[in-house]
């Protein structure tokens, strides 16, 4: 264990998986979550209750408690008929501690100290917010939950996001990212998670200004009506485009390739056995919808360390209920002991 101060900054499913294994290696956790989700059960609480969206900073809680699985399955349970279709019971579970409590932040903290959370979970702005992104050809597509879509139906990538009205950086979050020892960018969606939170104003400023050493997470696989024909490089790109350079030092990639001959190369034992079978289902499902990897070659490689970023690649992959996600294990030892040694000495 150590004691270093890490904040992780992202959202979705790639960063509560990351909490999940980063929180066996230190208690000194800061997850910074974006407050743009209008869709599914946090778009419905949003618009009945105007509060913050619930979702990301539920799966974060959850990813870093210290519960019994019981609890965990709580909070994960949604309702499949009746009027509370599609509603997640950890969401409600939110809406009422804030409300008992007065406010969204404070409720959150008591449902910290319920599930024994080893750090804290912040949203990066208190704000009414939404996520607007302009599209290459000149379409403005407003809400989160309708991006995907309109990019995929007006076959245009995303030029440049935005969030409004007015949005101000949570001062807790400033406070945390002053106090870092190590920011962690990722892994996430770029647009609709990661530069969801870079772009409130302060918060860049603020990872920048910092003495921490700042590591960006690249993401394993494209999404698709996000990030369709990007690479590591372009990712990076887009972050410097929207906010500025000097908010990355190192950048940590996945360097398994995900083809039939290395899937092969697996061992043969009863669990990698398994494990083998998996990645070929998951090869296979991704094909169809058209993700492809991301994978550094030599021009990237240049392009980064012209930039002065360090490069970390290594085998960071793992297949969960049929989705290719970050080894939270090997990703954590990356972080708290690879590259403390490297950027520490």
């Amino acid at each position: 264990m150590t004691n270093k101060k890490i904040v992780i900054i992202g959202g979705g499913t790639g960063q509560a998986v990351f909490l999940y294994g980063l929180k066996h290696y230190t208690n000194n956790i800061t997850a910074v979550v974006p407050v743009t989700d209008n869709g599914s059960s946090s778009g419905m609480l949003r618009e009945d209750l105007g509060m913050l969206p619930p979702g990301d900073v539920r799966s974060c809680i959850l990813a870093l408690a210290d519960c019994e699985e019981s609890m965990e399955d709580v909070f994960k349970y949604r309702f499949d008929r009746g009027r509370l279709e599609g509603q997640c019971l950890g969401n409600l579970i939110i809406a009422a501690m804030s409300e008992i409590y007065g406010s969204f932040e404070k409720g959150i903290s008591k449902i910290g100290d319920l599930l024994a959370v080893k750090g804290q979970v912040l949203p990066v702005s208190l704000d009414n917010l939404q996520l607007t992104v302009e599209l290459d050809n000149g379409k403005i597509v407003t809400g989160e939950s309708g991006i995907k879509l309109e990019v995929l139906k007006q076959k245009s990538p995303i030029h440049r996001v935005q969030v409004g009205p007015n949005p101000t950086p949570y001062k807790n979050v400033l406070d945390e990212i002053g106090k870092a020892e190590y920011i962690v960018l990722g892994p996430g969606s770029l647009y609709t998670s990661l530069l969801a939170d870079l772009v409130i104003p302060g918060i860049a400023d603020a990872i920048r200004n910092s003495k921490a050493k700042k590591i960006y997470v690249a993401n394993i696989m494209t999404q698709p009506g996000e990030t369709d024909g990007m690479t590591i490089l372009d990712h990076i790109i887009a972050i410097e485009e929207h906010v500025g350079k000097g908010l990355i030092d190192v950048v940590v990639a996945n360097n398994f390739v995900l083809n039939d001959e290395e899937i092969e190369k697996l061992k043969v034992d009863d669990e990698d056995l398994k494990t083998g079978a998996a990645f070929k289902v998951a090869k296979e499902k991704y094909e169809e919808q058209e993700a492809k990897q991301l994978l550094l070659d030599d021009y990237q490689r240049e392009e980064i360390k012209n930039r002065n970023i360090d490069i970390i690649e290594t085998d960071l992959m793992e297949v969960k209920a049929g989705f290719i996600r970050h080894d939270a294990k090997k990703l954590s030892e990356i972080i708290i002991n690879r590259i403390s040694e490297k950027l520490d000495n």
